[in-house]
């Protein structure tokens, strides 16, 4: 009678409510897992989108449309849309693609430059070589078609605003080794953008009547002109500057 008593005291009785709510969480932790498994395929699909989008562009043009992107994408439009819920999501997919490529690549110039004047040169070289390697993108982009809704800020204005952060970023830099007043940073970094982008449209609208390198040598003599004596010391800029 002992030894069973003391069986049955062992026993712990475990209340049901306690049960399910371990049962609960079990499952809670095995929908997460197939939650988080099932994002990552999504974002991976609507990449590989994105990607058959800016290649349906360089195959058909700036006036691509749905269909051809879902062919190449080896697709249906009904699949394109079950991931974007339009053409203009897709399309500022695209613009958010398109910006931090040609970000990642200003940058990257202008770090490996250690002068002002360099730094510009750079930063308007890689600009127009960005747009020249794929025009119908870049026409894509700035001159969007087609689209049912407003979608909201213009990409292509919010992509100045980063690039014209970035050069009044060097130009206040450049201010301050010269001993000047940083604050027209900001207004002549915004300025140099807005005058290489008017450029940069005019020249593709023209059919590029010169080669980039020459554009790309106007505007940095153009800019610098104005640029090389407020970001350079009093005794004048150096050789390697100029």
């Amino acid at each position: 009678m002992k030894a069973e008593a003391v069986r049955r005291s062992s026993q712990v009785r475990v209340p049901a409510d306690k049960i399910a709510q371990g049962d609960q969480r079990r499952e809670s932790k095995a929908r997460d897992r197939r939650d988080s498994r099932w994002d990552e395929h999504r974002r991976a699909r609507r990449e590989q989108l994105v990607d058959a989008a800016v290649a349906a562009v360089g195959k058909h043009g700036a006036g691509v449309g749905m269909e051809e992107i879902a062919a190449e994408a080896g697709t249906s439009k009904t699949v394109v849309y079950r991931h974007f819920t339009d053409r203009t999501d897709l399309y500022l997919a695209v613009c958010s693609r398109v910006a931090g490529s040609l970000l990642a690549e200003l940058r990257a110039a202008m770090d490996r430059s250690d002068t002002p004047r360099g730094t510009l040169a750079a930063a308007v070289e890689t600009y127009l070589a960005f747009i020249e390697a794929d025009p119908e993108l870049y026409r894509f982009v700035v001159h969007p078609q087609g689209h049912n809704r407003a979608f909201g800020p213009d990409p292509i204005e919010g992509l100045s605003d980063l690039v014209g952060d970035q050069a009044t970023a060097i130009l206040a830099e450049a201010l301050q080794q010269a001993g000047r007043e940083p604050a027209a940073a900001q207004p002549w970094g915004h300025g140099v953008v807005g005058m290489v982008r008017a450029a940069a449209d005019w020249w593709l609208r023209a059919g590029r009547p010169m080669l980039r390198t020459e554009l790309a040598a106007h505007l940095t003599d153009l800019a610098w002109a104005g640029l090389s004596g407020v970001v350079t010391t009093e005794a004048g800029p150096t050789e390697e500057e100029l």
